[in-house]
């Protein structure tokens, strides 16, 4: 791109005294290193020396005083520890300055000012040390929002002291690679699109990158957003949610001392597990603490401690088979995971200590100290308590009625006999509660109270019973159950969690959102979605209503991207056939090849086609190549006869893997993944062929960023058509 010679010069010159600042600091910051890593070495040194006798005491009678003394000579060691980490980051920070201090400047002119100013932007802030002169401003800060939500003209930020507003002379974008400046361009809407088709049209990575150059004013807007309590993102395949997300992540890390969130702050709610590892570089690029990341399962196992769960996927395989069991597990966890059942289940809940718990008189040396009509009294008042807590309390109550305020102090056998009496109806076990609604079907149906059960009911109510007899909870059961669980007991897992992130949020139902709103009831949210991305159920727009009644947060907001990034213009075309069309979606404007359909009845020559088309990709260069199908059990048949012939992993439940070579993955797991091409293996009439296999095909073809071919071993299914 062409320069002004004298623009050239002074950018050169700008950046060569930038690099030099970066470097003086990285001198420094590696030398301060030096010396608390010495502090740390020198402080476990004093700490070893002056209490070897004391770390002896632990296990005698001295004990508490030795472990007072032990943390007193510890707590400097912790401190050091800190202050190095501290100090290490910022050497990570400086050595990335290095090779690309920044990728923008903007000249703002403020208002009530003469002069422009010229603002530098990069990944992070560098300031003169002298007069804390602002050198490079970081992405996150309030004046770099004029970046990318204006053209040159009247512009404004928000920041903490109110509006700033002004007017913006010059948008200019950098290419930097280790230290040398490659090329500059002054913006406009022309060029600044065709700097983003170019990065567009390079091959996918191995994980997410950072787009902090090329963050778009409506991704801005979500990004930047600190005023709901509930922001929900409905964005179109391609549209960088995801990307967005975490970069709201490391904005909210950002946000001064009262709003600032650290990493152990922040959870980020994954479909699955390949998910999880193809997001993991993109907060550490950013120069931040990766957060917490879990799938549902997680959540599950760790409130359901010990207990065999169904996972997701295998619940999945299920559903979206054309299997005998498909329809009764579709209806079973549709209506398990409805409001419903929720209501249901509340009902229950009133019920269990009136009609489900076998509360006895208690005796104490022959006598009937507390009668059992006590102990109901005492927990079926105080709605607000959990009956779990109030349960718990009753052993101190029956303690103190026997023992006094000492609990037994010098009768500690006769305090255990009667403790043993309380345990038999204190504690819960919320799976055999649970199955109470399935060993008693008139009670089950009382509880529909206005509603006949349906034959469908019936029919989950009777597959229920025969699932919970099997020792492994189906992922179904383990939602409701998990949901009795925290209604009874409440949790404390999460209790650091202010802010939580659900990506694919068209995937949960209703009972997931109650348990969310369970978990992470003082947390803000941010919810991203795309209701035509969504698996095994029919959704639309009205969950969004559902989720903001659900969580009942109090300020809330529904943004909408419709434009996509991902796919060429031919792909995202052909994808939305199988969509109910809206007219709403847009693409980025991208030329490439028009996907195809090949059909071949042939094992042998089917085979060869897909070899073929791999092949072909890879000329091209292409760094990840998806071969997507639509089931787990697709997949591995796929893998097998193609093994041999190709360099070829295939991805399944459980496994995780760099998405770089050649892939078979179920389409289910691939979600919020790209490829540079794709291959659907298995787009034949018998394996698509009602409506919710067209979101399926959606989504596989949404994957796809340069090329797209699908393929049929027998008749094409008419979705293609």
């Amino acid at each position: 791109m062409g320069n002004n010679q004298s623009e050239k010069k002074y950018e050169e010159e700008r950046l060569k005294q930038t690099v030099a600042l970066a470097g003086e600091q990285l001198k420094r910051a590696k030398d301060m290193a030096e010396k608390k890593k010495a502090k740390i070495i020198e402080a476990k040194k004093e700490a070893r020396e002056n209490t070897v006798h004391g770390i002896t005491s632990l296990y005698n009678s001295d004990g508490f005083e030795a472990l007072v003394e032990l943390n007193q000579y510890m707590n400097p060691v912790t401190d050091n520890i800190i202050d190095y980490e501290e100090e290490e980051h910022k050497i990570f920070l400086l050595q990335n300055m290095i090779k690309s201090p920044y990728f923008a400047r903007i000249d703002f002119k403020f208002e009530d000012e003469e002069d422009f100013e010229k603002i530098y932007i990069g990944q992070s802030s560098l300031k003169k040390n002298d007069r804390q002169e602002m050198y490079v401003y970081d992405w996150r800060s309030p004046i770099a929002s004029i970046f990318y939500r204006f053209m040159p003209g009247e512009a404004f930020y928000d920041a903490p002291c109110g509006r700033v507003t002004g007017k913006l002379g010059l948008k200019r974008q950098y290419e930097i690679k280790n230290g040398t400046l490659e090329y500059f361009f002054d913006a406009d809407v022309q060029i600044v699109d065709e700097f983003l088709r170019q990065l567009l049209s390079q091959n996918t990575t191995a994980k997410m990158k950072a787009i902090i150059e090329t963050i778009q004013q409506e991704q801005d807007v979500v990004i930047r957003d600190m005023e709901n309590d509930l922001l929900m993102v409905q964005g179109v395949a391609g549209s960088g949610k995801t990307s967005i997300a975490l970069h709201r992540a490391a904005y909210l890390m950002y946000q001064g001392l009262e709003k600032k969130l650290s990493a152990n702050n922040i959870m980020i709610i994954s479909p699955n597990t390949i998910f999880e590892q193809y997001i993991s570089d993109v907060l550490p690029e950013l120069g931040e603490e990766n957060v917490v990341s879990v799938v549902f399962e997680d959540m599950l196992d760790t409130i359901l401690k010990g207990r065999k769960i169904q996972s997701r996927n295998e619940f999945l395989e299920t559903i979206i088979t054309h299997s005998q069991f498909k329809e009764v597990h579709k209806n079973s966890i549709e209506f398990k995971t409805s409001t419903l059942f929720k209501e249901m289940l509340d009902r229950f809940l009133y019920d269990i200590p009136y009609r489900w718990i076998e509360f006895d008189d208690i005796y104490y040396e022959g006598k009937c100290v507390v009668k059992k009509q006590t102990l109901k009294d005492k927990i079926t008042g105080r709605a607000e308590t959990p009956l779990g807590i109030k349960l718990e309390q009753l052993e101190d109550y029956v303690l103190e009625s026997i023992f006094g305020t000492g609990k037994g102090r010098g009768f500690k056998t006769e305090k255990n006999l009667v403790q043993q009496e309380i345990q038999k109806f204190i504690k819960i076990d919320v799976v055999k509660i649970y199955q109470i609604l399935f060993d008693n079907e008139d009670y089950f149906y009382t509880l529909i109270q206005n509603d006949k059960p349906s034959e469908s009911i019936k029919e989950i109510w009777r597959s229920t019973r025969e699932n919970l007899k099997t020792g492994c909870l189906h992922y179904d059961d383990a939602i409701a159950i998990t949901y009795l669980h925290l209604k009874i007991y409440g949790t404390t897992v999460y209790k650091s969690i202010r802010q939580v992130v659900i990506d694919e949020a068209q995937d949960y139902y209703p009972l997931q959102y109650e348990i969310f709103g369970l978990l992470f009831s003082k947390a803000k949210f941010t919810v991203l979605g795309d209701m035509n991305q969504t698996i095994a159920k029919k959704e639309n727009m009205s969950l969004y209503g559902q989720i903001q009644k659900i969580l009942d947060k109090k300020k809330s907001s529904l943004i909408t991207l419709n434009k996509s990034f991902r796919c060429t213009n031919e792909i995202l075309n052909f994808s939305l056939k199988f969509i109910e069309q809206s007219p709403e979606i847009k693409s980025f404007n991208r030329k490439g090849d028009s996907p195809a359909v090949f059909t071949d009845d042939n094992p042998e020559r089917f085979i060869d086609k897909i070899v073929k088309e791999v092949e072909i990709c890879q000329k091209k260069g292409f760094q990840s190549i998806g071969l997507i199908c639509k089931t787990e059990s697709n997949s591995i048949r796929l893998y097998e006869r193609i093994k041999h012939r190709l360099d070829i992993q295939l991805i399944r439940n459980g496994s995780i893997s760099d998405l770089q070579g050649v892939f078979v993955i179920p389409v289910y797991m691939s979600k919020g993944l790209e490829f540079d091409a794709v291959l659907i293996c298995d787009a034949d009439k018998q394996n698509y062929n009602t409506e919710d296999d067209k979101n399926l095909l959606y989504v596989a073809c949404t994957r796809a960023l340069h090329r797209l071919n699908l393929y049929c071993e027998k008749e094409g299914s008419n979705n293609e058509e």
